[in-house]
């Protein structure tokens, strides 16, 4: 509900921005309102009431402004400049920084390219894997040196749920006779998870977060993914576990359909914080965080009218469609993907994983990043020959199994990668399904040497150090029996994803 008319501090921040370079452009969100022109931007709260936050007062406005400009600065320093206050002169005019009545306040901030946002890359089809590493990095990072809040996670996500229920309610979304049965399916899921809620919270998993993680909150900046616009007007929902953090964005991915988008981001946030404890909530977080996009999309139809109001509010339906999807259970599988070095294991992985298991997929986990992760360098630094001796290599693969069983036991579908070369290691995969009550396939893969050769010289940017030196090792060592499904690697890409998805 809009509050208070903002119409004179909107025409003092038009003037404040022209120039005779620079149109000034205007972007409305159902919070805010930003005003454009040449390298500034300022950000005005638009003076609403609604169920989760109060922009009503200039007073209360202010107080966010400050809270935005302090809390984006942990991730977006070079973006976000100073509070500006609005004030009345004696004549009625409007002054920043003036002694006179507050009418209200900006974040001014440094203004970048709206092509760089992720959100119009994304849709322009322009996120790389790159990107989505690099932003997975980024994240990771600002989750380690978050704010601690230990708490009760059960509480944390009542609170969330209570508020979802009544936004749905208020817009209209869901019908009365259909709100108790989606509350109850929520509430069902959390009774799931409330163990798991609570473990993480005490141990230290609960933190002041982003909280609004989405794609049009992150925007490449100097080359760098950045992380801005965060939740600011209510700490209690920025103060949450950091997985149901990352879960907006992967949810986000989803929706746009960008599905191995999503599972990429997925894997690389795990192998670079570590997260396994979490997997069991993901589904769970993801659902949630698609009832918050269903009422937020649904409040901004009803401020529209005519064929756009009803563009979001379709679009508010499948935010909600897929939050009750990722309610639904299914049986997880274990696949494991084998072969000599070159083979494109971890390629043909990286291709089927988003399509394993429920979304956003299954959890991949290479030999080849374990390893790197136990010596404890980045993915792409060389390790010295020592690594690769066959006690380090075997507790590689025994920390594979373990890290694949807790994923399993969890519900989350796993992709192991590795070379697979001794029947034992093969084995050891067959006896942790049938422990775990799963399926499992096997492939092994096979291209000639020439092409197993060509690839490996070909490599750039790859956590294998495999040389053709220990290709031609490889080749000399008998596998012994293979019993699983035995893939044509010289195929293209795809066409192996496809073969490899059909027997699945």
């Amino acid at each position: 509900m809009i509050m208070q008319d903002q119409s004179a501090a909107e025409t003092f921040l038009k003037a404040a921005c022209q120039d005779d370079a620079h149109d000034v452009s205007i972007i409305t969100t159902h919070i805010s309102r930003l005003f454009l022109a040449g390298k500034l931007a300022f950000k005005l709260k638009r003076a609403v009431r609604l169920p989760y936050l109060d922009f009503s007062t200039p007073a209360l406005r202010l107080v966010a402004c400050q809270r935005e400009l302090d809390l984006n600065r942990r991730t977006a320093p070079q973006l976000y400049r100073a509070v500006r206050r609005i004030t009345r002169q004696p004549d009625g005019s409007l002054v920043f920084e003036g002694t006179g009545e507050l009418v209200d306040s900006v974040v001014e901030m440094r203004r970048f390219d709206q092509a760089a946002l992720f959100d119009g890359m994304a849709m322009r089809g322009l996120l790389t894997g790159r990107m989505i590493d690099d932003l997975a990095h980024q994240i990771a990072q600002f989750h380690a040196h978050a704010s601690i809040k230990r708490g009760d996670g059960i509480k944390t996500m009542q609170g969330v749920l209570d508020i979802n229920r009544r936004a749905l309610q208020e817009t209209g979304l869901v019908a009365p006779e259909r709100l108790a049965e989606v509350t109850q399916q929520f509430a069902a899921a959390m009774d799931q998870h409330a163990e798991l809620l609570d473990r993480r919270g005490r141990a230290g998993m609960i933190r002041h977060c982003h909280g609004d993680l989405t794609l049009r909150n992150i925007c490449l900046f100097n080359d760098v993914p950045t992380l801005f616009d965060c939740l600011e007007f209510d700490d209690d929902l920025a103060t949450i576990d950091v997985l149901y953090d990352v879960a907006f964005l992967i949810m986000d991915l989803l929706h746009r359909g960008l599905a191995h988008h999503a599972n990429r981001l997925f894997n690389r946030y795990c192998d670079e914080s570590g997260e396994s404890e979490g997997l069991p909530l993901l589904g769970f977080f993801i659902g949630v965080r698609a009832a918050v996009r269903a009422h937020v999309s649904a409040a901004q139809a009803r401020e529209l009218a005519g064929a756009p109001a009803q563009a979001i509010f379709e679009e508010a339906r499948a935010y909600l469609r897929l939050a009750m999807a990722m309610l639904e259970a299914q049986m997880p599988q274990l696949v494991a993907v084998g072969g000599r070095s070159g083979s494109g294991k971890s390629t043909l992985a990286a291709q089927c994983a988003a399509a394993v298991g429920l979304p956003p997929g299954a959890r991949i986990l290479s030999s080849d990043r374990l390893r790197k992760q136990m010596f404890g360098v980045s993915p792409e630094q060389k390790l010295v020959r020592e690594a690769y001796e066959p006690a380090v290599s075997e507790r590689v693969y025994r920390a594979q199994r373990e890290q694949a069983r807790a994923a399993l036991r969890g519900g989350t579908s796993v992709i192991v990668d590795a070379v697979f070369d001794r029947p034992e290691d093969r084995a050891a995969l067959a006896a942790l399904a049938r422990e775990a009550g799963v399926a499992f396939h096997g492939f092994w893969l096979e291209a000639p040497l020439g092409t197993l050769e060509a690839r490996i010289e070909g490599r750039r940017h790859d956590p294998s150090d495999a040389t053709l030196a220990v290709l031609h090792q490889q080749m000399t060592r008998d596998p012994g029996e293979l019993t699983w499904q035995r893939i044509n690697a010289g195929a293209d890409i795809a066409a192996m994803a496809e073969q490899v998805l059909a027997l699945l």
